[in-house]
Order: C-alpha cells, then structure tokens, then sequence
C-alpha cells in the first residue's frame, strides 16, 4: 500500500509540475516571441531559434543610431513620450470632470441615477470604428484632426466610463459618518471632505487614474482617425511596423507593455475589494 500510496503521489506531483509549465507557457510565450524577436537579426524557417541575435534593432529604435531596413521612422522615444503626455492629460481632465460628479452619484440620492451611469456607458456600447468616424467629422469642422488636443478628447470620451464607475464606488466605500463626525467636531464640508473622505478614497481614485492612463496609452482608433497624419503614439508606431519590420514592432510591443506592467502591480495593491463591491450600486 505504501508504494501504491507513493506512486500515485509522485504521478500527482508530476501531473500537478506539467499544468504549472503548460500555465507558465501559455502566460509567457508570446512575451518570450516578443523577447527572441526583438534581438533576432537573422530568423529564417525552420530554425527554432533565431541564427543571429544582437541588440541593432533595439538602437535604432530607441534612436541612438540609423540604419538596416526602418531608417526613418520614428523613434520609439519620441512616440512614448507623446502619449505618454497625451495619457496624463487625459488622467487631470478626466479626474477634474468626474470628481464632483462621482462624489454626488455616492453621496446623494438623485433622480434618474441609474440612467446617468447608463449614459457614462453609452461611449462603450457601440462600436469603436463609426464613433470615432463620426466624431473625425466634427472634429475637422473645429481643426483639431491631426492634433494633440483633438487626440486628447478622443481618448478622454471613453475614458469617463473608468473614470466615473471607480470614482463612485471608492466615494461609496467610505461610510458618510466619517463626514458626520468631522462636522460634529467643528469642520465645514469642505474641510471634512478634503482632511477626510478624499485621503481615504485616495486609493481607488489611484486605481481610477491608473485605468484610464493605460486606456488612453494603449488607445488605437481613436488616435488613427483623429491623430494622423501628424499624432504618432507608440500604438500607432506599433500599428505601422508590424507589416514590415517584426524586430521593430516586437521592440515597440515590449516598451508598451513596460507601463502596463508596473500599473497593474499598483491597482493590485490598491484597488480593494470594498471599491469593487460598490462597482454600480
């Protein structure tokens, strides 16, 4: 009994150590694809492995120096700092907008709550192409298609749906007679919502700017209708190398995904489970 005991332990180890690879796998070959193509100088069918490796495309990605076959592009600096700046505006704007609203929708009862939210929604039920195709034609009435403010709305438009829903429910979180008892002790509403209620929804208002910069860096469509000719961010450079240069569209995949990365640690970290209980409530 007792070998029959360990073999079929050891059978369930080794069924239990093959998921975890197949898991592992799953989760990072792409990334490992993205990683061997990055530094694959020559990578010719049918070898497994790339036969030259080097780090040539990343230099001339990152613009420390030109040539082999993307001379004149643009460089992956230069696109990750547009919209990098282009993501942190959206953050302040669409923070300013939705701040006031989110503390009213938590704290007050007013009509037609259900339909506001539904409405915050609206920019999310339909798809993306004819909305933005739309909004290009409204946009070229206002000469801003092909510029930073005009990408700017584009981008912030959709990003009041992350904003509103993880703002109100981080205001909902927090119970009111927190407020209550700052005014007891001698503290007008402002004062009792800044000294109280904001440093404690601070938090899930984190995890609100956080969503929102990751949707407006990784944003496609409507930086391709609003933005082009003269908007180039990473996902547009992303966009325009993956038909002819893989090294180049896997460099410019992994830089994007740096960002992603760490701010999903951080929403990790700081987005607590009261703030998602309270998600539409």
């Amino acid at each position: 009994m007792s070998n029959y005991g360990g073999r079929k332990y050891l059978i369930y180890r080794s069924l239990e150590l093959i998921a975890l690879v197949l898991l592992f796998f799953w989760m990072f070959a792409p990334f490992s694809g993205l990683v061997l193509w990055s530094i694959a100088i020559k990578w010719y069918w049918p070898h497994v492995l790339p036969q030259e490796i080097g780090l040539d495309y990343w230099l001339e990605a990152l613009g420390i120096r030109k040539g082999l076959a993307i001379t004149g592009a643009v460089s992956i600096i230069d696109a990750l700092q547009t919209s990098i700046f282009i993501a942190l505006v959206v953050v302040a704007l669409s923070m300013i907008i939705t701040l006031p609203a989110s503390y009213v929708l938590a704290r007050y009862k007013i009509p037609f709550k259900s339909l506001i939210f539904f409405l915050f929604l609206m920019p999310q039920a339909f798809p993306q192409q004819p909305v933005f195709v739309n909004l290009m034609a409204i946009f070229y009435k206002l000469d801003l298609v092909g510029k930073i403010p005009g990408v700017i709305l584009a981008h912030l438009m959709p990003s009041l749906v992350y904003a509103i829903w993880i703002n109100t429910a981080a205001f909902r979180s927090i119970p009111p007679e927190l407020e209550e008892a700052a005014r007891m002790a001698g503290a007008d509403s402002f004062t009792a919502f800044f000294k109280v209620t904001l440093p404690l929804a601070a938090p899930g208002l984190l995890a609100s700017s956080v969503f929102v910069f990751l949707y407006s860096l990784d944003e496609f469509t409507g930086t391709f209708f609003i933005g082009l000719p003269f908007v180039v961010t990473l996902p547009m450079l992303l966009y325009s190398s993956s038909g002819y240069n893989m090294q180049f569209a896997s460099a410019t995949a992994i830089v994007l995904m740096i960002p992603s990365i760490i701010f999903m640690i951080i929403i990790e970290k700081f987005l607590k489970a009261e703030y998602l209980g309270g998600l539409g409530g």
